[in-house]
């Protein structure tokens, strides 16, 4: 597929949108219609949630005979096999398709769930008539795909958009001579394309979160730029940056979300990685802000990190920085008492989704841990640091760095790396999934993680 991006991407004069394909949008206009095959007299113990598509425990002969109408046609029957099952029979291709039928509050043969009968029927008529129509075309649809990967940023200027009318070189002839394979839509794809990369941006690979999503009106795929079709669950949406795409194109998309902050909507229990490009920044800004307070003012107060500050001023700070972000106010003015500050530090760390230290990571570092000879151990924890994201890895080693700088003050705050240790060793590291002894057990090889990275940040790292 030949693709008309400009190709500088930063002259947004010169900017070309991508070419959305109209082949399978033409084929969903084309797809029967539904055909409702109405039961002409009353039956016994009809199920409330059906209606006069339900024809009772008829055989699947005179099933055939009531379809045969017309393409699209179907009803409902009670299987003569299974007394109190039931089967949507829909007549495509000239012959009579069998579903199983189930309701639970929705419709559904599959994994779709449908509030009618009629939703479900259209969704499937569709469905069928593409995937019949088009199953090569959609077996192909991922290999030229027009989805690039271009570094971006936060959008400060919207490209000025042209009016474009161009033609799909690889669709059938039939879905040539129209023009919707052309729009103006400013989607995820195009924000992509027209982003300025920062010299200073990080960067971090991110897998996308994509969650199975209903898109009102048509859409088309922002990786291989053909149709969605269907009625509802069509494709994908990444909950973080808005990418748009097939459920089977969502499988080859690189590893290059950016978070978009209209989708990410707090800094507490938000992943890691996912803010920190969201926000474009190289650690999250509540590790660097709350740090940045912590050394300008409270680095020789006792018990900095073991003394807890009050929960509830410590939850005000969290919702500070979920409403304001980088805006929170953490001065001593707003929280005289430093540890409010470390209190909130701890609970961001507590709160993330995967733990700083990841649960693939985990095991190796505690492993490591286990080592008695003191060389072997920094080895071993140099090498398990690799296993982290890098966002993570950057996050921990300037908190290690800043917990060294607190240990400078043991004299005055009686924080030494072992104390430090023993504070952030369950907070850094969770076990995935083990047994509650195990986790036990594991407590005094955490406090040891930390404690040695702290002693020896600048070797590790």
């Amino acid at each position: 597929m030949e693709i008309r991006m400009a190709l500088n991407v930063f002259d947004h004069d010169d900017y070309r949108p991508p070419v959305w394909k109209s082949y399978l949008y033409q084929l969903q206009q084309e797809a029967p219609h539904p055909r409702r095959v109405t039961c002409t007299s009353e039956v016994e113990n009809r199920p409330k949630y059906y209606g006069r598509e339900f024809h009772g425990m008829i055989s699947r002969e005179e099933t055939d005979q009531l379809l045969s109408q017309a393409e699209g046609s179907y009803l409902i029957r009670e299987s003569q096999r299974q007394p109190g099952t039931y089967t949507l029979a829909l007549r495509f291709g000239n012959q009579t398709r069998n579903f199983r039928l189930y309701h639970d509050g929705k419709h559904f043969v599959g994994e779709k769930r449908f509030e009618s009968i009629h939703d479900l029927v259209t969704d499937g008529l569709i469905t069928l008539y593409i995937e019949t129509k088009a199953a090569e075309y959609i077996a192909k649809m991922t290999i030229n795909p027009i989805y690039e990967h271009v570094g971006y940023t936060t959008l400060n200027q919207e490209p000025t958009l042209k009016n474009q009318v161009q033609r799909c070189p690889d669709e059938p002839d039939a879905a040539r001579g129209r023009n919707d394979c052309s729009t103006e839509r400013l989607t995820s794809l195009v924000r992509r394309a027209t982003l300025r990369e920062s010299d200073l941006a990080p960067k971090y690979e991110k897998v996308h979160n994509f969650k199975v999503h209903t898109f009102r009106g048509p859409h088309w795929c922002e990786y291989c730029a053909n149709f969605m079709w269907g009625l509802i669950a069509q494709g994908v949406k990444c909950a973080d940056c808005g990418l748009n795409v097939h459920k089977q194109c969502s499988k080859v998309v690189p590893n290059d979300c950016q978070p978009d902050l209209r989708h990410v909507k707090k800094v507490y229990s938000c992943d890691l990685t996912t803010l920190v490009k969201a926000h474009n920044t190289k650690r999250p800004m509540v590790v660097d802000m709350c740090i940045q307070e912590i050394e300008a003012r409270g680095l020789q107060s006792e018990g900095l990190y073991r003394i807890s500050g009050f929960s509830e001023l410590i939850e005000d700070v969290k919702l500070a920085f979920d409403r304001d972000g980088e805006k929170a106010d953490i001065s001593s003015s707003a929280y005289e008492d430093i540890n409010i500050i470390t209190g909130a530090l701890k609970l961001y760390f507590r709160d993330l989704p995967i733990p700083l230290i990841t649960y693939d990571a985990y095991p190796r570092f505690i492993e490591a841990a286990k080592i008695s000879d003191p060389e072997k151990l920094l080895e071993s924890l140099h090498e398990a640091l690799k296993l982290l994201p890098p966002a993570h890895c950057e996050t921990l080693r300037y908190l290690m760095g800043h917990l060294k700088r607190v240990t400078q003050y043991e004299k005055e705050n009686l924080m030494s790396s072992e104390n430090l240790g023993i504070v952030f060793g369950p907070t850094l590291m969770r076990a995935p999934g083990l047994d509650a002894m195990t986790a036990l057990n594991d407590i005094r090889y955490q406090r040891l993680v930390v404690e040695t990275l702290i002693a020896h940040e600048d070797v590790v790292f």
